[in-house]
């Protein structure tokens, strides 16, 4: 998650505005998005395909030009989670705010056009606000449905239906738009949309239950068919992990795509994610006085002397990034810096030898010995499991507690 962000904003996304575009579709579409690839990247194509008009549409720059010679960048990440640990498949879409437009670069005088290097030039959009997302919405929900009628996984008349309904469960939103200057902000929202669909931090024990701490509030039924309002899971650890079993994706598949001039084959790739570094300072003109002119120290005009050109570095590949430099981009505190002294923290050797690692061990006062394992055993059951014994579950343990060793602390002691 955390790697995937900080890639995204060095390396890939120019120094522009990005929009996020957000699709949520009815429950009834789900079920096929949820056990179909061709039917999740067609709802995704059409959804790219209306983010595409409209900042077509919105972009004053590019009003007058060729629709087919504009171009929009986006990454697209497939969410199949809610925020309750539920099946929900939606689009979490950054789009880089406007349209870009091929131009052929100057290159050599004698070079051809075909190995020509091409430029672009950005036409920024303006006015994409509520009263804009609307029509989109409604663009949508129409060509959705039409394309699921035309798959056969959904009747004519049902869809007419579902066209009619007020709440038809069909949400755009596309109100969070990050400044060009904001390169926070942007590694933020990438954050967000990487990440998984389980939080570590949000789970606790209460008892022989497991409590997950929803970030939005559900409805949980109760007696009156009225509902509740609850922002909490009571799961048992089968329950807990029936569920988060159900959000992992099929193997081989991207949780988030390319598109636009930010795709892996597109041929203003490299010209967009150029844009992605920070502006270099402009080098300052040399010059050098001439014997007899004027104030020593001050060239005459027109004496300026050409600055020789230094050779350019290569740039750096993009390689993985360091796990304490992940971590300082999170907590802002750089794990490599002593709490005591704040001196700088190194790897002074690497220690291979099982008699020097032992005898280290016991000078630290830490086991050498590696703790003893229990023997393999069924699951244990808990308050309301149904199981029954003869399953191979087992509710008591079938090895002599009194033999088993103290218990051993396994923490590193520095």
């Amino acid at each position: 998650m955390v790697e995937t962000a900080a890639h995204l904003s060095d390396h890939v996304f120019p120094r522009l505005p990005v929009r996020q575009w957000v699709l949520s579709v009815p429950k009834r579409l789900r079920y096929f998005m949820q056990r179909d690839g061709a039917v999740l990247s067609m709802v995704l194509r059409i959804f790219l395909r209306v983010i595409a008009q409209t900042l077509q549409t919105h972009s004053p720059g590019a009003a007058h030009m060729d629709k087919a010679g504009l171009h929009i960048g986006a990454i697209a990440f497939i969410h199949r989670f809610g925020s309750s640990l539920n099946e929900h498949v939606h689009f979490h879409v950054c789009v880089v705010d406007g349209v870009f437009e091929e131009v052929e670069g100057e290159g050599d005088a004698d070079a051809t056009p075909r190995i020509s290097s091409p430029g672009v030039i950005f036409h920024a959009a303006t006015g994409i606000d509520a009263a804009t997302v609307a029509p989109v919405q409604t663009t949508l929900q129409k060509r959705i449905l039409r394309a699921f009628v035309a798959r056969g996984l959904l009747e004519n008349c049902d869809a007419k239906d579902m066209l009619g309904y007020k709440h038809s469960g069909f949400s755009v939103d596309a109100g969070v738009c990050i400044e060009a200057h904001d390169r926070a902000a942007l590694e933020r929202l990438l954050r967000y949309c990487a990440r998984p669909p389980f939080s570590i931090e949000r789970l606790r024990k209460e008892g022989s239950k497991l409590v997950y701490r929803c970030a939005k509030q559900r409805s949980e039924p109760t007696s009156d068919k009225r509902g509740a309002k609850a922002d909490e899971l009571h799961l048992t650890p089968l329950e807990l992990i029936d569920r988060i079993a159900a959000l992992v994706p099929p193997p081989r598949t991207h949780r988030h795509r390319y598109f636009g001039v930010l795709a892996p084959n597109s041929p203003l790739r490299a010209a967009v994610t150029a844009l992605a570094q920070p502006a270099a300072s402009q080098p300052a003109t040399v010059e050098t006085a001439q014997p007899g002119a004027g104030v020593p120290g001050v060239a005459a005009p027109g004496n300026a002397a050409t600055p020789t050109p230094e050779p350019e570095a290569r740039p750096k590949r993009a390689a993985h990034y360091l796990w304490a430099v992940l971590i300082a981009r999170i907590y802002e505190a750089f794990p490599l810096l002593c709490p005591m002294c704040g001196g700088q923290m190194r790897i002074i050797a690497f220690i291979t030898h099982s008699a020097e690692i032992r005898h280290i061990l016991n000078h630290i006062g830490v086991e050498s010995a590696p703790p003893h394992i229990t023997p393999a055993r069924g699951p244990p059951l808990w308050e309301g499991c149904d199981a029954p014994v003869d399953d191979g579950a087992q509710g008591e343990p079938d090895w002599d507690l009194a033999a088993q060793p103290d218990e051993v602390d396994q923490r590193v002691n520095w």
